[in-house]
């Protein structure tokens, strides 16, 4: 009898472990790794559908150009406005190579964007996100992202571009030209708001400025004589 209950016990202890550990999963941690295959034409989620809370995307670089992938939300809180607003996402992943991005999604509908050459709006895969949504959408990393392309001696990517006050955009800068170029961005007192620095040719740079001001914008190349030559600009922010 003795022995019996001596064999017992672990048992008894096995069986609470095991209730503590399904216990555990039932919060919102994603439950593991989502892997996306991002090709030259494809972008494959291995899940569509998931819980609300934190999840980490693992992306392979199936294609032959450099690679990034983002998670959109949509820019209003309605279900009529565009998948623009920027919740996360992973930039650079060479061809052939793997990278993880981490994201917390509340209840919505989402997509997720891979953008082969790292340009356009991306071949797009919807995103089911099931739990609560959330009262606001302040955890978005920025509103939007803007293109931008500086050569010898002209910005592409700014023409007709305007912003509401309190926006965070994400100016990418591309140096398609010859020579290094940079963006900066002046507010409407002619103060620096933020900028791209110096740029090499064939690479690119990243900023994420919040507009907090109405009025108008000034961007240009501050190198040398490149703003005089034509490389700036102005946008309205209202």
């Amino acid at each position: 009898m003795r022995a019996s209950l001596l064999l017992t016990l672990p048992l008894v202890a096995a069986l609470t472990a095991c209730g503590g550990s399904d216990g555990s999963t039932g919060s919102n941690d994603g439950g593991g790794e989502i892997a996306i295959a991002a090709g030259d034409t494809t972008c494959e989620v291995a899940k569509t559908t998931l819980a609300s809370g934190k999840h980490t995307f693992d992306v392979k670089n199936e294609g032959k150009d450099v690679t990034e992938v983002y998670v959109y939300g949509r820019s209003s809180s309605g279900s009529d406005g565009d998948f623009d607003k920027v919740i996360g996402e992973v930039e650079n992943i060479a061809p052939q190579t793997s990278r993880e991005f981490p994201v917390e999604l509340s209840g919505g509908e989402y997509e997720v964007a891979c953008k082969p050459g790292q340009t356009g709006d991306g071949i797009r895969t919807k995103l089911t996100v099931t739990g609560e949504a959330a009262a606001k959408d302040d955890d978005a990393a920025y509103d939007r992202e803007v293109e931008v392309t500086a050569k010898e001696y002209a910005f592409t990517g700014l023409e007709g571009f305007t912003a509401k006050v309190g926006e965070k955009i994400e100016f990418k800068l591309e140096n398609t030209g010859t020579m290094q170029h940079e963006l900066e961005i002046l507010g409407p007192d002619g103060k620096d708001v933020g900028e791209v620095g110096p740029t090499d040719p064939g690479k690119d740079g990243e900023v994420i400025l919040e507009l907090k001001t109405a009025g108008t914008y000034t961007y240009l190349c501050g190198i040398g004589d490149h703003a005089s030559r034509g490389m700036q600009g102005t946008f309205t922010v209202s």
